[in-house]
């Protein structure tokens, strides 16, 4: 990115990133999203999801700054640095294209709730009861019946967040591959989950919904008391991240598996 861009700078409630946010925007100038060659996001990765959530339609790049408890999706924020040179490490930053999932979540009332994901869509047990749940691929039935927590399928970019904490698989960038992963499987014992194609329709159906409840989240929408859940990457909606060279978001997928 060369010359000098008219930035969004949007921050979450955190002290430090108010705090920072007033620095930049006295330097730098403010934008309104829809008017901005760029977005500069100011936070943790919540906050970056939700600005993902609530500005990827403008498809405008996404620079993050950690100023939250977790950054995965952010760069750095080198206090007292970070001014002189906020342009120069917009100029050298290197673009990931991440693209969504489509959730639509059907419930017992009748509705059809949609909804994207960049991270993962997770189905979870609402009740004590163990969820009983049914997994149909491109309109074939693979699992009869999962007995479980729950169940999720995730981006390669939200690989190591619940998925890797549920034990499921660190996808690479760009791998054209999403990751289906239970959550506290009891039946079948043996099953751990698969690696699909993203293009792969999925959809789970809840085997007894009024005695076992479950609900559907994508990042952080949640549908309660879905009956049927439907997933497919997005063919249209693609965002934009931007990351300093020596630690981009692939780079950080790769270190991921390597630690010790």
């Amino acid at each position: 990115m060369t010359g000098s861009p008219r930035i969004a700078f949007l921050a979450s409630t955190a002290p430090e990133a108010q705090a920072a946010l007033a620095q930049f925007t006295a330097r730098h100038g403010q934008c309104e999203p829809g008017e901005a060659d760029m977005i500069c996001a100011l936070g943790g990765d919540g906050f970056m999801l939700q600005t993902l959530h609530r500005h990827g339609a403008l498809a405008k790049p996404v620079y993050g700054l950690k100023l939250g408890s977790v950054g995965f999706l952010m760069n750095h924020y080198q206090r007292g640095d970070v001014l002189p040179d906020l342009m120069a490490r917009l100029e050298a930053a290197e673009p990931a294209v991440l693209r969504p999932l489509e959730m639509i979540a059907a419930t017992e009332s009748g509705a059809s709730v949609g909804s994207l994901a960049y991270n993962e869509v997770s189905l979870l047990r609402q009740t004590r009861q163990a969820a009983h749940v049914s997994i149909e691929l491109n309109g074939q039935v693979r699992l009869d019946e999962l007995v479980c927590d729950g169940v999720m399928l995730s981006t390669p970019a939200g690989s190591t967040a619940y998925n890797y904490s549920a034990h499921g698989p660190i996808l690479p960038l760009g791998s054209s591959v999403v990751a289906l992963t239970p959550i506290a499987p009891f039946r079948p014992r043996r099953w751990r989950g698969a690696l699909l194609k993203a293009d792969t329709v999925v959809r789970f159906r809840v085997l007894d919904p009024y005695k076992r409840p479950v609900s559907a989240t994508a990042d952080s929408h949640e549908v309660r008391d879905v009956v049927e859940v439907t997933i497919q990457e997005s063919r249209e909606r693609t965002v934009t991240l931007l990351f300093d060279p020596e630690h981009n978001l692939e780079e950080r997928i790769l270190s991921e598996q390597f630690e010790t």
